[in-house]
């Protein structure tokens, strides 16, 4: 992509109405614009990273076995009254009508539909278990929408749904959900914590929210800091077995991690006290089981071996795939602006021309960037009239991982500047060179 002919509508003054660092940088990036109170349109360097992040969910999920669906946003009321929720919600929940005086209402959640779908086709524990998801727009209707994408009304979030025959079959199906969980977070760059918490409106009694420590957070943690320390890395996990997805969890989660929700001030004084830590965290993720809570009353029973019928259990898993936009910035900056991570970058590489007209720049630029985009790589190709410091501070403002910068001089001895946004360090080398390291870098992600 060509910077002259892309839409990037970067702003050099940070808007009044955003009080964190995320909501001003994807404001002054261009990433997104407010429709009204939290609600926003993504626009086109916001919806790549959105999709980078939504496609990396989905991986994982079929990485575990989990089967994509798609469900509306619209629901009936009938099935939010048969399960017992409807008014329970609370006023987050949006209600209306449509042109024949049905109610209706924007989906914040979709247990009842998932539950309606399952008892309408599934009759046998031999189709068990089973675990739908889908990625969906949703709606809750925060009295005080604020922090941009991080508190906002409308929200894009993947919801999985566990189907077992026993307990322990759904709990293993939550063992494995921590695990997808923890490998997409960290593709993402992010270092997520499951903690204990509380399961508000979902239900159930097993529930841990993912969290990644920020300043920001809109809760009070307190952790064990030996949990900052454990990576999952590039563990090849069987997701059928009971127990390598135990031992996961319990890697994960037997050191002390809760939000102010569930704090133990008596359990957390066992921790040392060198390594208690109380800060602020960004909920990015939480998985429940929360058994026959929803299968009970609406009737989403199988037949057993036996020949009786039992109705299932169940869980409910998500992921705040928009929400994460703003944590990945929180975790990911500095006073120039963003530093995207690799995996979730909206360009994989920005190209400086230092001297935009001159046929040697124009030729090498030209060609590095159709060199990556041979590689299936994602190029952007600053290709503007502005002088160089203003191109280095829209690639800062901006992000990208790693920039090449072209000019007349280092054309000369056969070199390009390869710079890393993270570090600030810079290396020439031929462009070739340059090609094959990037390519390298993301080899694999």
């Amino acid at each position: 992509m060509r910077l002259s002919r892309y839409f990037l509508p970067v702003l050099k003054e940070t808007p009044a109405e955003a009080q964190i660092v995320s909501h001003r940088l994807m404001l002054r990036t261009g990433m997104i614009k407010q429709a009204s109170a939290g609600i926003y349109s993504w626009l086109p360097m916001g919806y790549k990273v959105l999709k980078r992040v939504e496609q990396i969910v989905h991986e994982e999920q079929q990485r575990a076995g989990h089967i994509p669906l798609l469900m509306p946003t619209l629901q009936s009321t009938e099935l939010w009254e048969e399960s017992g929720r409807i008014n329970a919600y609370g006023p987050e929940l949006l209600r209306l009508r449509d042109r024949h005086d049905r109610p209706m209402l924007y989906g914040p959640t979709n247990e009842e539909m998932i539950t309606d779908i399952f008892r309408s086709y599934v009759r046998s524990y031999k189709d068990l278990p089973l675990t739908l998801y889908h990625i969906q727009w949703k709606f809750r209707d925060e009295v005080r929408p604020r922090f941009g994408v991080m508190r906002g009304r409308e929200f894009l979030m993947k919801d999985g749904y566990t189907f077992d025959l026993t307990k322990e079959d759904a709990l293993h199906a939550y063992n494995r959900h921590l695990v997808s969980y923890l490998r997409s977070y960290e593709r993402m760059g992010l270092q997520a914590i499951p903690m204990r918490a509380d399961s508000g409106p979902i239900g159930g009694d097993d529930t841990h929210e993912f969290l990644v420590l920020a300043e920001t957070g809109e809760s009070e943690v307190f952790y064990d800091s030996e949990i900052t320390d454990l990576k999952f890395g590039d563990r090849d996990i069987d997701y059928d077995s009971h127990d390598q997805c135990r031992a996961v969890l319990e890697e994960f989660t037997s050191r002390y991690a809760r939000t102010d929700e569930t704090h133990d001030a008596a359990l957390f004084d066992e921790v040392p006290e060198h390594r208690r830590r109380v800060a602020r965290g960004i909920e990015v993720g939480q998985i429940f089981y929360f058994g026959t809570k929803y299968s009970e009353p609406m009737g989403a029973t199988v037949q057993t071996a036996d020949g009786g019928k039992v109705p299932v259990h169940m869980g409910s898993h998500g992921i705040g795939v928009s929400r994460l936009l703003g944590a990945i910035i929180e975790a990911n900056h500095d006073d120039k602006g963003i530093i995207w991570p690799e995996g979730v970058t909206p360009f994989h590489v920005g190209i400086v021309n230092l001297r935009q007209g001159d046929a040697d720049c124009d030729a090498a630029c030209d060609a590095l960037h159709d060199s990556f985009t041979a590689l299936g790589l994602d190029p952007l190709y600053d290709d503007t009239t502005e002088r160089a410091g203003a191109k280095f501070a829209t690639m800062d403002l901006i992000g990208l991982p790693w920039r090449i910068t072209v000019g007349p001089r280092g054309l000369k001895n056969g070199v390009v500047e390869l710079t890393s946004r993270r570090t600030g360090e810079s290396e020439e080398m031929p462009p070739e060179q340059a090609v094959a390291r990037i390519a390298e870098i993301y080899q694999g992600l």
